[in-house]
């Protein structure tokens, strides 16, 4: 069965079973053909004969061994192995005397295996990743074809090895050099050199992970979830749309008349939009310009209640209406509202006290924003911390959750800048957090209600 050409073909010692992918349906088109089908990928196969169709089902149902697959199927088989292999179809799984030591769980169409071992020693590449998994260790990448599944610890010593770990082999050389030469197929280990250009290297491998999970990709047939998806449904209770009120006397804020207002057109807003760091501390911020601006920019306009959950609306869009931001006015210089870290509650338009402006983690958050912006000349009159409260997105989006609050994000500073400049304030958005301090001066659930940024406000000089 084990087609000759083949250059993964296993040496003594090592076996293969194969089983196709998951999700995989089969169709019998009307002019005899089979095509496959895997969540956005298809491929017509051409017109099977019985023996080809035995083969396709076995595979469907359980991994087989080449030798199984000879016995259902006879010898003249090969072709389709390699075609379902060649096409992204076969799942792989690598046996040493019956023990499975890895599996190759694709996620497209694999490059060309190489040729042999080059006896050369190659580096773990810098974008791999090694987490839990189902049954074992998942060693990944955002540049590979395919997840390779770690069911042995002998392989997983293999992988460290590569890491500049390494310690003896459990495997002799010719069942070491096949591991070496799956996982160079793989994409997970690479020539010394290879990822030291500009392409590879403007990427740190946080980043390029999180854009490639946190996007459409591959991974809807091994199980993976993706958008809004609602997987929480009748699991846990969704989150309210308004968080539980800090104790303690709330600040009242004036609301403007927005009908007396007089705006410069939004062209004109545009184009006069700038950061500005520095603030005019003899001419300060007054809580009545403070409220105008929340007012105008993040007040809530309004809530309803859809199957259960509920909504706020305001000035700006989010995606699914989930609203998770919340804002933290840290105040050093308002007329009419005393130094201290508060919250904006949005829904009565009030500030609420949450840690007085001296203590430690407000102050490690105001050096964090001196540092973030230059070490402008002026303290901020006002910095806003802002506050993602993640359940209300990731309770029905998986895998682009947080890749939507930082959507969300950027969608609120380009509102706050508009207001500010129609304003006539200084606004500056940060791109950069402190997550820990802002979890330490709050007292919120780092993983339940977390910093994303941050916004600088004042008049101008």
């Amino acid at each position: 069965m084990t087609d000759s050409t083949d250059s993964t073909a296993a040496p003594a010692g090592f076996g293969e079973r194969y089983a196709l992918r998951g999700g995989v349906s089969s169709v019998r088109l009307s002019d005899g053909r089979t095509s496959l089908f895997c969540d956005r990928y298809a491929e017509t196969l051409g017109v099977l004969g019985e023996a080809d169709l035995a083969i396709l089902t076995a595979l469907s149902d359980r991994p087989y061994t080449p030798a199984e697959l000879a016995e259902i199927a006879g010898p003249g088989a090969g072709w389709l192995l390699r075609a379902l292999r060649e096409g992204g179809w076969l799942v792989l799984t690598v046996t040493r005397d019956g023990t499975d030591l890895y599996r190759m769980q694709p996620l497209r169409p694999p490059p060309s295996p190489p040729p042999g071992d080059d006896g050369g020693e190659p580096r773990l590449s810098r974008f791999a990743v090694l987490r839990a998994g189902g049954t074992g260790m998942v060693a990944e990448s955002p540049l590979a074809w395919c997840d390779v599944e770690v069911l042995d610890p002998a392989v997983l010593a293999e992988i460290g090895g590569y890491a500049g770990r390494a310690g003896g082999s459990a495997f002799p050389d010719e069942l070491r050099a096949r591991v070496r030469r799956d996982l160079r197929w793989a994409g997970l280990l690479v020539d010394a050199g290879a990822e030291e250009d500009l392409r590879s290297r403007q990427w740190s491998p946080h980043e390029l992970w999180f854009h490639t999970r946190s996007t459409r990709d591959e991974r809807a047939h091994l199980g993976e979830g993706f958008a809004g998806t609602h997987w929480a449904k009748g699991v846990h209770d969704p989150l309210p749309a308004r968080p539980e009120p800090y104790p303690g006397p709330a600040v009242a804020l004036p609301e403007p008349d927005t009908e007396r207002m007089a705006d410069p057109g939004l062209t004109a807003v545009l184009a006069r939009r700038r950061s500005v760091r520095e603030h005019d501390n003899e001419r300060p911020l007054t809580a009545a310009r403070l409220g105008e601006f929340l007012h105008r920019g993040v007040r809530v306009t309004g809530e309803t209640e859809l199957d259960g959950i509920g909504y706020a609306r305001r000035p700006y869009p989010s995606g699914g209406g989930a609203h998770e931001l919340e804002l933290y006015p840290i105040v050093s210089t308002v007329d009419g509202v005393a130094p201290g870290m508060y919250h904006y509650d949005a829904h009565e338009h009030v500030l609420r006290p949450v840690s007085p402006i001296g203590a430690p983690p407000v102050r490690r958050l105001l050096r964090h924003v001196r540092r973030a912006t230059g070490e402008p000349p002026t303290e901020p009159q006002v910095v806003f911390v802002v506050a993602a409260r993640v359940g209300r997105v990731m309770w029905k989006y998986e895998r682009m959750a947080y890749a939507l609050t930082l959507k969300h994000v950027g969608v609120l500073y380009q509102t706050l800048y508009c207001v500010a400049t129609a304003m006539e304030l200084a606004p500056c958005g940060l791109g950069t957090a402190e997550p820990a301090a802002f979890a330490e001066a709050s007292g919120r659930d780092p993983l339940i209600e977390t910093m994303v940024g941050g916004f600088l406000l004042g008049t101008r000089r």
